[in-house]
């Protein structure tokens, strides 16, 4: 299935019941039928911690004042890795230690903040910052850039591995992006690309390409792109990354949809249809929920039968094969199989069954609903990553500036079924 160039359709989600106020500066990750969101800055710092379940459209708020939680972040980073939440940096001055990484993780099967010690002996780790990125590729976390407090902005390239918990210094001495923040990044295949942000006072519209094969920078250069930006955010869809919405220091928020073709190297800016214009926003984030939005297969060393961080595996798990979970592109392709963790001893709220009655009213404004609820069967006590196939391919817009009139966050989706 290829992006097709037509308009794409906006719609505002409305919210009820209990819902987390609007904000910016805050963390959003996916992962199954749910986007959990951190943090944050409203009318004063946030450390609230939430859970979207997009079929429901029904937000619920979790925990987040036990000694492993963070206190108030804002510009800090989330991914997620085998339902495990990494969560990086943005801590107030006054709340950080030099002494301590500012990294916590959330378990989302147990429900629960971890301990993170990693390797108590280990000297070399990243200190606080905001503004970075943070991806994810096969079993380790990578994070660039950031402004660091007495510092100023930050060129520091870092890795993670989740199976040993080392860290790794991969800034390189060769020419790269230079210091940034306020950029985005996401991953294709075996490189990352990063854009914008920040450098000095500078905004920048330079694309970088990071290869995580022969560990180089490359800069991609093109007639056409977007402006120069800050507070944007990008997301992979297929084979494209999807760039949306930001803005410069001088300058009010933009609402522009920016494609880029990993095959065919070229941007292109996506339209709205008019009855829909989509949110002029920064500093927001965006999830992408759908078949079309898996992450890439992600290898590990872990030895059989223990999961990322040493823990063992549940009882349940089972090995699935399935076609096209790497950003499919045309033609189907078989890729290595991998893990589904059977949750028949969830709670309750964690159900992910869909029935078709739920549905009505909900966030999925896709034409057949009904069609949605048949096409379901989770009756085998699938995992809430199972569902993410029978979602119609959508991106959420969460929260930016300038802020909604409504105390509760501000939601846009976009429906790419659309495009």
């Amino acid at each position: 299935m290829s992006l097709k160039r037509g308009p794409c359709l906006w719609t505002p989600i409305p919210q009820s019941g209990p819902v987390p106020c609007d904000r910016y500066k805050h963390s959003c990750c996916a992962h199954g039928d749910s986007v959990y969101l951190l943090g944050g800055r409203g009318k004063s710092l946030l450390s609230d911690f939430w859970r979207y379940n997009v079929v429901r459209n029904e937000w619920t708020e979790l925990d987040c004042s036990c000694e492993n939680a963070p206190e108030e972040t804002e510009e800090h980073s989330m991914v997620n890795y085998q339902g495990l939440l990494f969560i990086f940096g943005g801590m107030i001055d006054s709340g950080y230690s030099g002494n301590k990484t500012p990294l916590w993780v959330y378990d989302t099967d147990k429900e629960e903040w971890l301990c993170w010690q990693g390797k108590n002996t280990q000297k070399l780790a990243p200190v606080n910052r905001k503004g970075h990125s943070a991806v994810v590729f096969e079993s380790s976390m990578y994070i660039y850039g950031g402004y660091i407090d007495m510092k100023g902005p930050s060129q520091e390239f870092w890795r993670l591995d989740f199976d040993t918990e080392a860290w790794s210094d991969l800034t390189p001495d060769e020419a790269g992006p230079g210091p940034r923040h306020g950029h985005s990044a996401a991953t294709h295949q075996d490189c990352m690309y990063l854009f914008g942000g920040l450098t000095g006072l500078r905004e920048q519209s330079d694309l970088w390409r990071w290869s995580f094969s022969t560990h180089s920078w490359s800069s991609i250069r093109s007639l056409s792109g977007p402006s120069k930006l800050v507070g944007h955010s990008a997301v992979v869809y297929q084979d494209n990354m999807l760039l949306f919405g930001g803005g410069a220091a001088q300058s009010p928020s933009r609402n522009g949809l920016w494609r880029f073709s990993f095959p065919t190297q070229v941007w292109e800016r996506l339209a709205a249809i008019t009855a829909s214009s989509p949110p002029c926003k920064m500093h927001h984030c965006i999830a992408g929920l759908g078949p079309s939005y898996r992450p890439q297969p992600q290898s590990s060393h872990t030895p059989p039968g223990e999961g990322p961080l040493g823990r063992p595996r549940p009882a349940g798990a089972k090995l699935r094969p399935f076609k096209n979970r790497c950003f499919p592109t045309e033609g189907s392709i078989e890729l290595e199989t991998f893990c589904v963790e059977n949750r028949h001893g969830a709670p309750p709220h964690a159900d992910t069954r869909i029935h078709p009655a739920s549905l009505k009213g909900s966030c999925l404004t896709f034409e057949n609903q009904e069609a949605f609820g048949k096409g379901c069967d989770c009756e085998d006590g699938s995992s809430a990553e199972d569902v993410t196939f029978h979602l119609p391919d959508l991106l959420l817009v969460l929260g930016g500036r300038p802020m909604g009139a409504n105390p509760g966050i501000s939601m846009w989706q976009l429906t790419l079924s659309d495009l």
